[in-house]
């Protein structure tokens, strides 16, 4: 599993300082990155997910800034309301929004689980309907924010046996697109990142998964699994998609509108 970068080596400036960047399901993985990328840019962080959030605050608090935490949980409307007003009553309202909590089931769609077809869909996906719908108010009165939805590369293509996984990335491309039309003319932008593999515990699992399957080492399965789609054979870190979260945050990115922005080593363009 990557382990989001030491501050001393994340590229810095101060361009978001005084800003709120609520991150969710940033206790690891990708949005521990992205969250650790805002921060050295300044930016104060509201923390959330099921992880080591004690550790992701160390980390975060490296960096000069403030940091909270919220476990909320994200499936449940109530729990994301009272995330966004306790991120209100912290830091007077969230300027940059980061969607990014996310689950995964791995099944073919005649032998999908209804429930977790439900779980996997209201995480992925209505989950950042939630909070964009509570932080967008804030933003338009300020006439600034950003919001990043964390997408995928199954936002453009489909796999087998990812049925809901790929129509919740499907759905995220569209509200991203929705979201900044209905702002187009404001300071308020939404866009969507959409990685392809990252090495994240999600991602972990289907290499464990499919070496038990073959009987081969997990090397062996890390490669071929990045053979069968990524033609760069390398996966994408999280500091990468901080990166890219932290420049359309930034003032270059004032014209970029519910663009689905790939990372994704080669995938979408076979």
């Amino acid at each position: 599993m990557t382990t989001p970068t030491a501050p001393a080596t994340l590229s810095s400036s101060q361009q978001l300082k005084g800003k709120c960047a609520l991150v969710t399901g940033s206790t690891s993985g990708i949005g521990l990155g992205i969250a650790c990328a805002l921060a050295a840019h300044g930016a104060n962080i509201m923390l959330n997910g099921f992880g080591d959030h004690a550790a992701a605050e160390r980390l975060i608090a490296g960096f000069g800034v403030e940091v909270d935490y919220h476990g909320a949980d994200m499936s449940k409307p109530d729990e994301i309301e009272a995330l966004m007003a306790a991120t209100a009553k912290r830091f007077g309202r969230t300027d940059i929004l980061v969607n990014n909590a996310g689950i995964q089931h791995v099944a073919p769609v005649s032998d999908f689980p209804v429930e977790r077809w439900d779980a996997v869909i209201a995480i992925n996906l209505s989950s950042a309907f939630h909070t964009s719908r509570l932080a967008l108010p804030a933003m338009q009165a300020a006439n600034w924010g950003r919001i990043i939805n964390i997408a995928s590369v199954h936002g453009l293509v489909g796999s087998v046996q990812k049925s809901a996984y790929v129509a919740a990335k499907h759905g995220i491309i569209g509200l991203t697109k929705v979201t900044a039309l209905e702002n187009a003319t404001t300071g308020v932008t939404a866009n969507a990142i959409c990685p392809g593999w990252v090495l994240t515990p999600l991602v972990q699992a289907q290499v464990d998964t499919r070496a038990k399957q073959l009987g081969v080492s997990i090397e062996e399965a890390t490669r071929g699994l990045l053979a069968e789609k990524e033609p760069s054979q390398q996966f994408t870190t999280p500091e990468e998609l901080g990166e890219l979260a932290v420049f359309l945050c930034g003032p270059a990115s004032g014209n970029i509108r519910g663009a689905a922005w790939v990372m994704d080593g080669g995938w979408s363009a076979q």
